[in-house]
Formats: structure tokens, C-alpha cells, sequence
């Protein structure tokens, strides 16, 4: 696993998966599932460091033309890690976002769990969350 912000943006592949940087550890097997999809893997803590600076580095790499997919893969529960899931939104205000697909993912028990955008559009509206219940 390489730290996002300490690589270099053209030292990419065509599939590049950014993690919450705990995921290895909390849920190891559901790990190797994503080591399966892709070894070029990312990790990022959004404890430490701001959302912001992280959006920033992806821009950048998204814009060597070299990546078509982006997995994002983080714990369920932690408020720092639902962040992670936030970027693609911030990334397509900022560019076009059309030849990259890119897919989220929560591991949960060792499982992973595909959201789409929906869920992860709702979750940043508690006021929209409020009207569901």
C-alpha cells in the first residue's frame, strides 16, 4: 500500500483503489478482496489529513489520463472514512468525470458492499435523511 499524498501523481495504473488507511487492519480479508481487483492500492486517513488536500492529489492524478477506474474503499461507521466517499462528488464539480468509472465500496465483516451515489449524495443531507423516516 502506498501513502496517496506521498506519490507521485504519474506513478499510476489504469485501476487505482484509495482505501481508508485502517482498512487493512480492521477487516483484513475483506482487504485481499480488493488486493484481488487491483494491487495499486492508496491509502489515505482522514483524521489526519484534510479532505481538501486529498481532492487536491486526486485531481492531479486523474488528470495524467492514465486512470479509467477509482475504487474507494473504507470501514463502515467511521466518520472520517465516510469522507473518503464524498470526493467523487467534490472531483465532479471540478472536472469531467465521464471516462473514469468509479465505484465505492464498505467492508463490512470482512464483505464488501457496493454504494452507488445515491446513498452517498443522501448521507451528506441529514435534512433530506430526516424526511426518508
Amino acid at each position: 500500500m502506498k501513502d496517496l499524498l506521498k506519490s507521485n501523481i504519474y506513478d499510476v495504473d489504469e485501476t487505482i483503489v484509495i482505501v481508508g488507511s485502517c482498512l487493512k487492519n480492521m477487516q483484513p480479508k475483506g482487504y485481499e478482496k480488493i488486493e484481488k481487483i487491483s494491487k495499486n492500492i492508496y491509502e489515505l486517513c482522514l483524521e489526519e489529513t484534510h479532505i481538501n488536500m486529498a481532492i487536491t492529489k486526486i485531481g492531479g492524478i486523474l488528470r495524467t489520463g492514465k486512470v479509467k477506474n477509482i475504487i474507494f474503499a473504507t470501514v463502515d461507521k467511521s466518520p472520517h472514512c465516510v469522507q473518503v466517499h464524498y470526493i467523487r462528488n467534490e472531483l465532479e464539480k471540478m472536472m469531467n468525470l465521464k471516462d473514469i468509472n468509479i465505484t465505492n465500496y464498505v467492508v463490512v465483516e470482512n464483505e464488501l458492499i457496493e454504494i452507488n451515489n445515491e446513498i452517498i449524495s443522501l448521507s451528506k443531507t441529514l435534512s433530506k435523511l430526516k424526511g426518508k423516516m
